[in-house]
């Protein structure tokens, strides 16, 4: 992996997400902190989201396997794969966030 869950503030997301856009979740490995077991086991996801500037970024966030079987199925196995394949090439939250902070600067 190439960070840990950035629990993004809901204030960042309500500033910087794409209102109309779909955004997508996907469990990629069972997560347990050994060394805080009053923690539960959850699920490490990537997250594929559309910002305002239209860009997609991703990113990680941990979610509770029941919090996840909540959410409706939306996508066939071509689109997945599709998906997976975005999140491969895109720039991840923090190069987002990076580079946005240094354009405002410049």
């Amino acid at each position: 992996m190439h960070g840990f869950s950035q629990r993004l503030p809901v204030g960042w997301l309500q500033e910087h997400l794409a209102v109309e856009a779909t955004h997508y979740l996907f469990p990629t490995l069972v997560h347990r902190l050994t060394h805080r077991p009053e923690v539960p086991l959850q699920w490490r996801c990537q997250q594929l989201l559309t910002v305002s500037t239209g860009e997609q970024i991703w990113g990680l966030l941990d979610v509770l396997p029941g919090t996840f079987d909540k959410l409706p199925e939306t996508l066939d196995t071509a689109s997945k794969k599709d998906v997976v394949s975005r999140i491969e090439r895109t720039t991840t939250v923090r190069e987002w966030m990076e580079r946005m902070a240094a354009d405002a600067g410049s």
